[in-house]
């Protein structure tokens, strides 16, 4: 209980006593949480949201009174006129703090460079030794272009940066961790010819400038993929180079969205969750919704706000909370470095545990804020198709003695453009969804720029441009120019404006412009500067007329500049990307079993992506055998004849790494397990576990030794034998069984197992997919998925919003069919229908349903035909037409190929 003295708190006479008998300073405070007093109510229920509660619950955090916000000067003499001068020393610590943010220069880390050289001098040798291996014919062109590109690099003061790159990617290198460099920077010959990058930008036409030029007063931003597995030994190497206190990760803030302090809100005050959910629905989903605005133009939105008391308070506290920001996290991949410690410039905040840091500081300036301050960011990104390329590689190079790097495998092959033309897209970088695979379908990509041009119109905007691509590719579709100078600029797109680099080479031979400032013209449509863009476009026409070209045709390419620079993307990223994707579909093309089994084992731990990429495994004819503790290894491998992929035991679900780890172990070697004696004997289940052991039963891993059934219901006897066997092993005694351990029979101490009827089909199926992310028991599914019928044009898995009223073909199995009747009278049914992939949810309308109603059984199997439709973000295929799917009538598919 709180007892008060005058306008005090007890304890506060107290320490003012003690103050003045010591004569020690006092200063006056007051915890403030929120600006003005009416907030302490949106307070609490932010208080609920953060805290999982709500406001009806009785045992919770909660700040009790309503003055927790900040108070006037007026309100603070009121409570504290009996010790004034604890009010004048809150002004002289004010006064005292003094700090002066430095907005100009950059504070970058100190590079060390070898003795005689500077940094300038230092970064040209290292360009220079590059250059006489990538181009021993001493390239004339290439060689001003570096000389240009140094000269720009020094001026701008980058020297150092560009050798702190490229000092990361050395180690990189040195550690055998496979890297790559994404964004503009493929543009850049000294980035080339210094091995920061791989793309020559000569042979594939990338610009400088889109990268670095003079008049772009920033730093030069090159974007680093590390494997995801390795990425980490970078951070500690950069740690270790620049010192601890020198490099921390970046803070991000998760806000509230309209929507999402809507749900919250309705959480926090105990609402009924339909009614939240009610409410929520009637915003439009995308970035930066707001809740006035929705007011403004959603009239039953409008409506439900107007008319009852109960949702206005909801809306209202809501719109107080919309944009509050609700967490703090840190940037998946942004590093700072600095010349000093970081607190000299910016503050640091020390990550909640469990955080993905690993504890480690993290700074409070957002990523945009750091430039402002001179603080470099570099980016760190983890990719996991490096990882499994990497993987892949290390089996073709151990089953086939073929080596493979980033440097070798061809981007250029006609296997995989084949590839990629037929849509086999599953495990291949950046083109996986269903859209893009309708894209290259339809495109059939026969070489490199193909690839890069999908990547950068496969996006909103440029995308109503693709079908224009694509007949002009195939020559369905003449192509124009509106002038002869634009031909060697566009000709590999089709007179199409696709990439912004693009748009600065027509601006340079047109209209005179140079590159840097032709860059200008991207950056002011970007950002939609009204006056920079009139501006550059009677710049344009003029510098365009005065080179001869027609008033009419200048302004006509300078509109068809403004209106793609709105959509062009970075050539040197797309790539850099294509790259990658050409390189992934060559080892899926050449070596799907590698290349998938490598997939297979980066993706343990995610259940229903490993399920998905069961599916497609076997969609490739290459049997997946099911986990087994005498056949089945840590991570994914290959079965001995090459014809199939063992199921990684540490892709079970519940099963970790350490418990599997100890099997394999024990199996590699003493040799295959003979009975659950001897496994019992041999692997100490003190260190697995119940739950371990009962998720490796009810995914089939010991089926060698009985029924699951029979397993499950001795496994208590199992541990207990374990533990007795291995506590006196440990007392140094001779189990009677081990006297049988140089034999092929051992004492089956479990004696026969007990007659258990074994689980249902349905059950061990459930848990099958629930454990693995696949079936391999018999049933539908399972025959499906080993077959391909050229009238399933669709997956469950491969839909999304891309397809949306796209018709699409689909066979699977009926889970579940719930009839009803409408507010007519007639019926329809809500159908789920599993495939080897995933689970779909059909809507079967009256008409439709009335023809196909006795198909809609419990594990029946159906071809169905309908329209992709998405409603508040889910998605639904509305069924036009339904038949029996007869299993035994499909045609096995054609082996895949295991080697070259």
């Amino acid at each position: 209980q709180q007892h008060r003295f005058g306008d005090f708190p007890k304890l506060n006479k107290h320490l003012i006593e003690l103050a003045r008998e010591l004569d020690l300073p006092l200063v006056a405070t007051n915890d403030a949480h929120y600006l003005r007093a009416e907030d302490a109510g949106v307070q609490d229920i932010l208080l609920c949201i953060q805290t999982n509660t709500t406001i009806t619950t009785s045992k919770r955090m909660r700040m009790e009174g309503n003055d927790y916000y900040l108070r006037s000067s007026e309100e603070m003499y009121a409570l504290w006129h009996k010790v004034p001068e604890a009010l004048t020393n809150t002004l002289a610590i004010a006064e005292r703090c003094n700090v002066d943010l430095d907005f100009k220069g950059y504070h970058l880390p100190h590079f060390p460079v070898p003795e005689g050289f500077t940094p300038a001098t230092y970064l040209r040798h290292l360009c220079e030794e590059g250059f006489k291996k990538r181009y021993p014919d001493g390239n004339p062109t290439a060689r001003a272009r570096l000389e240009y590109e140094l000269g720009v690099i020094h001026a701008m003061g980058f020297d150092t940066y560009f050798l702190i790159v490229w000092d990361l990617v050395r180690a990189a290198r040195e550690r055998d961790i496979w890297f790559n460099v994404r964004g503009s920077a493929a543009g850049s010959i000294a980035a080339y010819c210094a091995g920061i990058t791989n793309l020559d930008p000569l042979k594939h036409n990338l610009i400088f400038e889109r990268f670095l030029n003079p008049g772009r007063v920033s730093m030069p931003d090159i974007d680093l993929d590390f494997q995801d597995d390795r990425r980490a030994e970078l951070i500690e190497y950069t740690i270790q180079k620049y010192g601890k206190d020198n490099v921390a990760q970046i803070i991000t803030f998760g806000t509230m969205a309209a929507k999402a302090s809507i749900r919250d809100v309705g959480r926090a005050l105990d609402y009924p969750l339909n009614e939240v959910d009610r409410i929520a629905k009637m915003l439009p989903t995308g970035p930066n919704v707001k809740i006035d605005e929705c007011l403004e133009k959603i009239p039953e939105f409008r409506q439900a706000y107007e008319e009852s008391d109960y949702i206005r308070k909801l809306i209202d506290n809501a719109r107080l909370l919309e944009g509050v920001v609700r967490n703090a996290g840190t940037h998946a991949a942004g590093v700072v470095v600095a010349d000093r410690p970081i607190v000299e410039y910016a503050p640091l905040h020390r990550p909640t545990k469990g955080d993905h840091t690993g504890g480690f500081p993290v700074v409070q300036y957002e990523m945009n804020w750091l430039e402002h301050v001179g603080l470099l960011k570099m980016d760190y990104l983890g990719l996991a198709s490096l990882t499994v390329m990497r993987r892949a590689c290390e089996l073709i190079e151990q089953r086939h003695g073929v080596h493979y790097d980033l440097n070798n495998i061809p981007i250029e092959d006609p296997k995989a453009f084949a590839l990629l033309a037929r849509g086999d897209v599953t495990g291949v970088f950046q083109v996986e969804g269903s859209g893009m695979r309708k894209v290259l379908q339809q495109l059939r990509p026969t070489k490199f720029e193909h690839v890069v041009a999908t990547i950068s119109l496969y996006r909103p905007g440029p995308m109503e441009y693709i079908g224009t691509y694509i007949n002009r590719l195939h020559g369905k579709e003449r192509v124009e120019y509106k002038h002869p100078k634009l031909k060697p600029i566009l000709e590999e797109t089709f007179g199409i404006i696709v990439y912004q680099e693009q748009i600065i080479q027509a601006a340079v031979a047109l209209a005179g412009y140079k590159p840097g400032e032709a860059d200008e013209i991207r950056k002011a449509v970007g950002k939609k500067i009204k006056e920079k863009i009139e501006a550059h476009r009677e710049k344009f026409v003029k510098g365009a007329v005065a080179n001869g070209i027609e008033r009419a045709v200048a302004e006509a390419v300078y509109s068809d500049i403004e209106y793609f620079a709105r959509y062009g993307f970075n050539k040197a990223h797309a790539a850099n990307y294509a790259v990658l994707t050409c390189q992934t579909a060559f080892l899926k093309a050449h070596y799907p079993l590698e290349y998938m089994t490598a997939l297979l084992t980066t993706e343990i731990g995610n259940v229903e992506k490993v399920g998905q990429l069961v599916s497609e495994v076997r969609r490739m004819n290459i049997e997946v055998v099911p986990p087994n503790i005498n056949t089945s290894d840590v991570i994914f491998t290959i079965t001995p004849d090459s014809r199939g992929i063992y199921f990684a035991l540490s892709a079970i679900k519940n099963v970790g790494v350490g418990a599997v780890e100890l099997i394999v172990n024990e199996r590699k070697r003493g040799g295959r397990f003979k009975s659950l004696d001897d496994f019992c004997r041999r692997v100490d289940l003190r260190q697995v576990n119940r739950r371990v052991l009962e998720s490796l039963i009810k995914a089939g891993a010991f089926d060698d030794f009985g029924r699951r059934s029979q397993l499950l219901k001795v496994l208590d006897r199992m541990l207990t034998a374990s533990q007795v066997a291995h506590q006196a092993t440990e007392r140094g005694q001779l189990l009677m069984f081990d006297a049988f351990a140089s034999t092929e029979a051992t004492v089956d101490t479990f004696g026969v197992l007990p007659d258990e009827p074994e689980i249902s089909q349905r059950d061990k199926l459930a848990d099958e997919k629930e454990l693995t992310g696949a079936y391999f028991s018999d049933n539908p599914l399972l025959r499906l998925s080993k077959h391909q019928d050229n009238r399933v044009t669709h997956l469950a898995q491969q839909l999304d919003e891309s397809l949306a009223r796209q018709t699409i073909a689909l066979a699977g199995v009926v889970t579940s069919a719930r009839v009803i009747t409408t507010k007519k009278g007639d019926t329809m049914a809500f159908v789920s229908l599993e495939d080897p992939s995933g689970t779909v949810e059909l809507t079967v309308f009256p008409k439709v349903f009335e023809r196909t109603r006795d198909l809609w059984q419990t594990d029946a199997v159906v071809f169905v035909k309908g329209k992709v439709d998405v409603r508040d973000g889910k998605l639904q295929v509305v069924c036009d037409s339904a038949e029996e799917y007869r299993l035994d009538n499909i045609e096995p598919a054609p082996r895949a190929p295991t080697t070259v």
